[in-house]
């Protein structure tokens, strides 16, 4: 049949209206009017095409694909994944995992109203992040604390804050970029301070900083490369010995620490990250740090130090336009709740469980993903030895030992293999190296194993 007479077919708007009311009723007029007019149109420009499918319009055909277009505008965008990419903290995946007792504060404590900004025994107004400074000054042992909505945040208004219109000294091979092209010199430029370099790349001497310091240098900057290791030949002073300068020359010092963990990383195989209690202890005037990096919470920018320097950051004009939502504060307590039980900790930090997993646990996990897999026709099933990676631009260069789950399909290739389980929900993220697709077994969440198995009874 020609295409013009194949268009003369195509039921009316109210027609397909009349035969989905049950859809109408379920999902409201409005919006299946619109998913019906986009269907109709999409129906008419394929019966324009090469080759016209008359099938397409079928009663059953016109009205699957309105129930399909309906279920993806209803399906949530920001939907769950399952990462088995054996990238802890995979920031295209939201980073870290929130703790189990985090996501419950959310939904018990948000459920309605709640002390955002008010005190519970007066009923005078407050400042929203009271309900975190103390727990956060206890687990740091800072003398003041406060929290804003990321650590570029906590950055920029610690620089604005304590160097407006003045100079701060911070060495070359300090100068990084973070995600999403974002610079520390630019974030300086934006502060309204001075950037001023010292040293080279690779090597920075405490004289470098000394000989920079003139009457408008306001502080000191160290910036630790938490997303890049500088190694070979180099050289630059400890953290304590730019406190001491600092204190010579009536300077503060501030370290941004950025993935800021609270927890050695030494007991896990990991080497050279230090703790946000180590630079307290070492003297920093100003301290920042993200929260959902190896802190384990929620997307936050942590500040943490001195009460002069604090307190001066809460009353700059930016702290408003930065400040933390309620969903977050709610979180971050929750979070650094756990901080204050070591073997709670342990148990329920999903970050610090990834980290912490054993061969034993890794292997375990491996074959009972394998057995399931190996029931399912058309599937080559192996397991390797691989290495897992921290990710979230933290520990650079180093990687941990893991086991993977080798998959290959006898009739599909990797790549739509890949695109299958990505399409799945839930939607699955996994490696594809060495002719395999890789299931990296370290990141994987309890009820994940059932998910990808059923996952794959659905691709055969």
């Amino acid at each position: 049949m020609a295409a013009k007479d194949l268009l003369r077919k195509i039921p009316s708007v109210d027609q397909i209206l009349a035969k989905v009311s049950d859809l109408v009723a379920a999902h409201g007029r409005e919006l299946v009017t619109n998913v019906v007019r986009q269907a109709i149109d999409d129906l008419r420009a394929r019966l324009r095409g090469d080759k016209p499918d008359e099938a397409a319009l079928k009663e059953d055909a016109i009205r699957g694909d309105v129930v399909r277009r309906l279920e993806a505008k209803r399906a949530p965008k920001l939907c769950r994944v399952i990462n088995a990419t054996g990238v802890i903290l995979n920031t295209g995946l939201g980073r870290a995992v929130l703790p189990k007792a985090a996501i419950q504060a959310i939904a018990s404590e948000q459920s309605g109203y709640s002390l955002l900004e008010v005190d519970r025994a007066t009923g005078d107004r407050n400042h929203r992040e009271v309900h975190i400074v103390e727990l956060l000054r206890e687990i740091s042992g800072a003398e003041a604390t406060t929290v804003v909505n990321n650590n570029a945040g906590a950055t920029l208004i610690s620089l604005a804050a304590m160097a407006a219109g003045r100079e701060v000294i911070v060495a070359r091979g300090q100068l990084v970029e973070i995600g999403g092209s974002f610079r520390i010199p630019d974030v300086m430029e934006q502060s309204g301070c001075r950037l001023v370099e010292v040293g080279t790349t690779n090597k920075v001497r405490l004289e470098d900083y000394e000989k920079k310091i003139g009457p408008n240098t306001a502080l000191l900057l160290r910036v630790h490369p938490s997303n890049y290791r500088i190694v070979g030949f180099t050289e630059e002073p400890s953290l304590e010995e730019l406190v001491a300068l600092g204190k010579k020359h009536n300077l503060p010092v501030m370290d941004d620490l950025g993935s800021g963990a609270f927890v050695d990383l030494a007991q896990f195989g990991i080497r050279g990250e230090p703790t946000v209690q180590d630079s307290v202890k070492a003297g920093a005037d100003v301290i920042t740090f993200s929260g959902d990096k190896l802190l384990g919470g929620p997307q936050a920018g942590l500040i943490v130090g001195r009460k002069k320097p604090v307190a001066t950051i809460r009353r700059h004009p930016l702290f408003r336009a930065l400040r933390i939502d309620k969903l977050k504060l709610t979180a971050l307590e929750a979070t650094l709740k756990l901080y204050l039980d070591h073997d709670r900790l342990l148990r329920e930090h999903p970050t610090l469980r990834m980290l912490a997993m054993g061969v034993d646990e890794l292997e375990r996990r491996a074959l009972e993903l394998a057995a399931m897999a190996k029931k399912i026709p058309g599937w080559a099933v192996e397991i390797l030895d691989d290495a897992s990676q921290v990710g979230g631009g933290s520990v650079p260069g180093q990687e941990l030992p893991t086991k993977v789950v080798a998959l290959r399909h006898a009739k599909l290739s990797l790549e739509e293999v890949d695109d299958r389980l990505r399409a799945h929900t839930p939607c699955i993220w996994t490696r594809v190296q060495r002719d395999r697709v890789l299931v990296d077994v370290r990141t994987l969440l309890d009820g994940d194993i059932a998910d990808i198995a059923a996952a794959l009874a659905g691709i055969a």
